[in-house]
């Protein structure tokens, strides 16, 4: 099929235009817009490509393409069938998501609700939250202390609904309030949202010992609850400047054929919003930015702000687009000064973390393909192995062996090894020797299937080490194997003399670093228990009369010296077997290796209490 495309794009011009890209199906799944058409649409087809464009030209059944007079009608053109078509891999602003906000209706008799959409129709706007349980600790606030009517649509009743009987809704359905008196408790919700709450809560505190004195304890219970919910929401973290202008900031971060976009938007010094918009994209960054753009401040009724601040400057093409479409014109900016750079990060850095969630969720084939490529391993490695050592002074060493599968953790084939070969010294060669040769002697063994890659934390000479094992053992070659050394997060392969460095953000070296975390991070577990665990053993055979059995039994029972402590000593005596007196004195013992402290169980026994 590429073949019959490529020989299609042949005929194609050098002028500005637009191509769009259809599946088998007939269906638009991408359009880009060219400044030189035959050059752009032939990238496809020739030279080395990376992962979203194989795998936009492996979809694509038929390329066809519109001549435009100049660049910029070919952006507006491109525009225009992008909103047409909604292409599966241009940018698609229906994905967005945005912080909830609280909403009150411009209707005579208000509603309160939490929602997402904004409507334009006179209602009043609270928010953003970026913490969602905020939100409905103030919607569930607003219904004990302020109720407004909770139905959709207000009609006529002969009869109030059960939200007036139990003191949720003052039934405007039925005339039981006036247009003004309700307003009145509309307008102190809105005084409530505004932050405004000192004096709200002046008024709380009177009321709920007003209810106290009345014994009316219910009431007074609520507004307790009201009084707590409201220290609660004044700690929610603001982000805010003094700059009343209006700002917006735009990000994004892409991995593999994925691109996520994050928009924060200033208004009155204040964030008042945020929005992410994730897609799969077949385009360039340099393509990304202008389509998003174009698409976002396209949408009716949305406000362009005084300045919009960018990573990079997409281009005199997008100005001239503001300048003659409806809508003020915005000052492109790069941020300069201290404070925007934190702002244009913090935008950045949601739209990596909304990226990372997608691929902890979906895995991320891509990038393990980007891995392929950079490392020139034999095939896609689906699953990744790693090892890592953990010791203290050469004691309690450890091995660990986690498993990932298209870059997502695999509890199940998560491995502990005890490292029997170091002799208490301090050895990673050795130690990840014994743990490789254990794995792999096993799983030839047993016939099981083997791993893609071997990822050891550690350098040139833990890769060495790890390489001689799957020699001996005929599997070198069979199985890919890479160090990854924390300094400088470099990459060894087996013959090279060099580290390989990736850069920072690389999607194939995120995905190695999270493998290397999760094997220190279990390794490291592993050998604080074995350390807890013998430290209490041995402390437990200093007692006289308690050997190893008796002392495992103890703490098998009550799980750790603190558990054996808190019993009495006849409980202790019944469960390790021994005599009254010997119990007291593991009482005794524990007490001083537990350090000074109130023996409160002691009561039990008829002690006196202290030290």
């Amino acid at each position: 099929m590429s073949d019959k495309l490529k020989n299609k794009v042949r005929q194609f011009s050098g002028t500005p235009g637009v191509y769009i890209m259809r599946d088998a199906r007939g269906k638009v799944i991408y359009v880009g817009k060219a400044k030189n058409l035959k050059s752009r649409a032939s990238s496809y087809f020739t030279g080395e490509k990376d992962i979203k464009t194989r795998f936009l030209v492996e979809k694509a059944a038929d390329i066809e393409a519109i001549l435009t007079a100049t660049e910029y009608e070919a952006l507006v053109l491109e525009n225009n069938l992008i909103k047409r078509y909604s292409p599966r891999y241009n940018i698609n602003l229906k994905d967005g998501k945005s912080y909830p906000v609280i909403r009150i209706t411009s209707e005579a008799f208000p509603r309160v609700f939490r929602t997402r959409r904004i409507v334009r129709d006179g209602s009043a706007y609270f928010g953003p939250y970026p913490n969602v349980k905020a939100v409905d600790v103030y919607i569930n606030l607003i219904r004990k202390l302020y109720p407004l009517r909770r139905c959709k649509v207000l009609k006529k009743r002969d009869k109030p609904c059960l939200y007036h009987h139990i003191g949720r809704c003052p039934a405007p359905c039925v005339g039981k309030i006036s247009e003004e008196e309700y307003g009145k408790i509309v307008r102190k919700v809105k005084t409530m949202l505004s932050g405004r709450t000192v004096g709200f809560k002046k008024e709380l505190e009177k009321q709920m010992r007003e209810a106290a004195a009345e014994q009316a304890y219910e009431r007074a219970a609520d507004l307790r609850d009201a009084l707590t919910s409201l220290e609660v929401l004044e700690a929610e973290p603001t982000v805010m400047d003094f700059r009343e202008e209006a700002r917006d900031y735009i990000d994004f971060v892409a991995s593999g054929r994925y691109v996520v976009f994050a928009v924060m938007l200033m208004r009155g010094g204040q964030v008042t919003g945020r929005e992410l918009y994730m897609n799969e994209y077949a385009g360039t960054p340099s393509e990304a930015v202008p389509e998003f753009l174009i698409q976002y401040y396209s949408e009716t009724g949305r406000e362009r702000p005084g300045r919009l601040f960018l990573p990079e400057h997409p281009g005199n093409l997008l100005e001239r687009f503001f300048s003659e479409n409806e809508g003020s014109t915005p000052k492109i900016l790069i941020p300069a000064d201290k404070k925007d750079r934190a702002v244009q990060a913090m935008v950045r850095q949601n739209a990596g973390a909304e990226l990372d969630h997608l691929i902890r969720k979906e895995g991320d084939r891509p990038a393990l393909e980007e891995l392929k490529l950079v490392l020139s391993l034999p095939v896609v490695p689906r699953r990744i192995e790693g090892f890592d050592i953990a010791q203290l002074h050469g004691k309690y060493t450890v091995a660990s062996l986690i498993s990932f599968i298209d870059g997502r953790p695999d509890r199940a084939g998560y491995r502990h090894y005890k490292i029997l070969s170091t002799g208490g010294k301090v050895d990673d060669y050795k130690a990840i020797t014994e743990a490789v040769a254990r794995r792999y002697q096993r799983l030839l063994n047993e016939d099981k299937p083997l791993p893609d890659l071997i990822l050891v934390d550690g350098g040139k000479g833990q890769v060495s080490s790890a390489r001689k094992v799957l020699e001996a053992l005929d599997l070198d070659g069979r199985i890919s194997l890479v160090g990854l050394a924390k300094r400088d997060e470099e990459l060894w392969l087996p013959d090279t003399a060099e580290a390989i460095h990736l850069p920072e953000g690389d999607p194939g070296l995120r995905v190695l670093q999270h493998v290397r975390d999760e094997t220190h991070r279990f390794a490291t577990t592993h050998n604080q228990r074995l350390r807890s665990k013998n430290l209490n053993l041995s402390t437990l055979e200093g007692v006289p009369g308690i050997g190893p059995s008796k002392s495992a039994k103890l703490l098998t029972t009550y799980k750790s010296l603190e558990g054996i402590y808190d019993q009495s000593s006849g409980e202790i005596a019944k469960t390790a077997g021994v005599g009254l007196a010997v119990a007291e004195t593991i009482r005794d013992f524990l007490g001083r290796a537990l350090g000074s402290r109130e023996v409160g169980k002691g009561v039990r026994e008829g002690k006196p209490q202290g030290p």
